[in-house]
């Protein structure tokens, strides 16, 4: 099971510190149940003779031959189980093994004849039981249960790339250290001080400070004490339901781990808690991963942009209804 990365709960989202909880208690049940329902506790896989961590390393090797850590990783489990699942699977006649020509230290593993036919069976009774479990469900069911299942998933490994970093809020020590990261961030970009992006912002080696204002805050993601990037959260000067999401920047360590997600919802729910109904950004297209996930979260583009930000240079202003 993932650990958890931490992440610290301000007054305004105390709603949502009770409430989830009780969701990931929901949550726990089902999936202990349907663990249960599907047989994954049992010592054999239905009538086949194999076991649920033979049964999956019996998958992984007919797709292409593997090395015990690379089996492993596949199934996501310790070397040691995987070794005594191969193990278990040559002495059955199901699997076989070769020295590693790449490295004398491993072997590579991969089917017999007999391995396959065991597949085969294996797929059989496996196929007809979930062929009875999908005549349950209509067509657009069995459409939202897949979509949903792939979401599962996909924040489970989402959850595993991000243990060991810590979401909290932005102190006064780390203004030094979050502006690097905007500075250098830009730079790779492009988006520099003289073509007026937000880089240029007097205030942007003290954003503690602008962050205490009311309505306001500033998450920053931290690792082992590095401080790899933030988002933040604030009024929009004239629109009284309306906040601007502002400086989310990470650093190339942080990308393809799902932060940018996750912080932009955080945020969601501190505006929602404040009472703002909606959220404005403005962005560039030469961001074009970030107005990716902006268009994914449900921003819309806006024929002009609200208010006098001072970010002349970002030409996309998106609105978003919380």
């Amino acid at each position: 099971m993932p650990q958890s990365c931490p992440s610290t709960l301000d007054d305004g989202c105390l709603t949502q510190a009770v409430e989830l909880p009780q969701t990931c208690s929901s949550l726990r049940s089902l999936s202990r149940q349907l663990v249960r329902q599907l047989g994954m506790l049992n010592s054999a896989c239905g009538d086949q003779p194999l076991s649920p961590v033979q049964a999956h390393a019996l998958i992984e090797l007919d797709a292409q031959e593997l090395s015990i850590k690379q089996l492993a990783q596949a199934l996501n489990i310790d070397k040691s189980n995987a070794s005594r699942a191969v193990s278990q699977l040559c002495d059955k006649g199901f699997a076989k093994s070769r020295n590693n020509p790449r490295d004398s230290r491993s072997s590579l593993c991969q089917l017999t004849a007999q391995g396959k036919r065991q597949l085969n069976s294996l797929n059989e009774q496996q196929n007809k039981m979930y062929q009875e479990i999908l005549a349950q469900l209509s067509p657009e069911q069995i459409d939202q249960l897949e979509t949903s299942l792939r979401q599962y998933t996909r924040a489970i490994d989402l959850a595993n790339a991000q243990q060991g970093y810590v979401i909290r809020s932005l102190t006064q020590e780390d203004n030094p250290h979050i502006a690097r990261v905007i500075r250098n961030v830009s730079a790779e970009y492009g988006l520099t001080a003289d073509k007026g992006y937000s880089v240029a912002d007097p205030t942007l080696d003290d954003l503690y400070s602008v962050y205490q204002e009311d309505k306001a805050h500033y998450w920053v993601i931290d690792y082992k004490g590095l401080v790899l990037g933030g988002v933040g959260i604030a009024p929009l000067p004239g629109h009284i339901e309306v906040c601007e999401l502002q400086k989310m920047y990470f650093d190339p360590k942080l990308r393809g781990k799902g932060f940018a997600k996750r912080m932009a919802l955080q945020a969601f729910e501190f505006a929602r808690s404040q009472g703002f109904s909606h959220c404005y950004l403005e962005t560039t297209a030469c961001l074009a991963e970030a107005v990716t996930l902006y268009e994914k979260l449900g921003f819309e583009h806006l024929d002009a942009p609200l208010g006098n930000t001072g970010h002349d240079a970002c030409e996309m202003p998106m609105m978003l209804k919380l």
